[in-house]
């Protein structure tokens, strides 16, 4: 099983990275796009006695992980995904 974690920073954050994507964009002619703003995924190969688990303790489990280490809760939003 898969997990996807998505990160996108909250809502007033500055996002200058979003910010130039979207100049960039304008550049190349790309004018009819609005703001931008970037974000990662996180892709993690569940295996072992994690795997074996129901899909609430699994969602659980990686929304423990994504508070803990794969976002900064303070500054970014996260969603998590079950694939297989």
């Amino acid at each position: 099983m898969k997990a996807r974690v998505h990160v996108s920073l909250k809502n007033g954050v500055l996002d200058p990275q979003g910010r130039a994507i979207g100049q960039a964009l304008h550049s190349l002619g790309f004018g009819d796009v609005g703001e931008v703003r970037q974000g990662k995924l996180i892709e993690l190969e569940l295996t072992g006695a994690l795997a074996s688990k129901s899909r609430p303790e699994i969602e659980a489990a990686v929304k423990d992980m994504a508070q803990k280490l794969l976002a900064n809760t303070v500054i970014e939003n996260f969603s998590v995904e079950l694939v297989g």
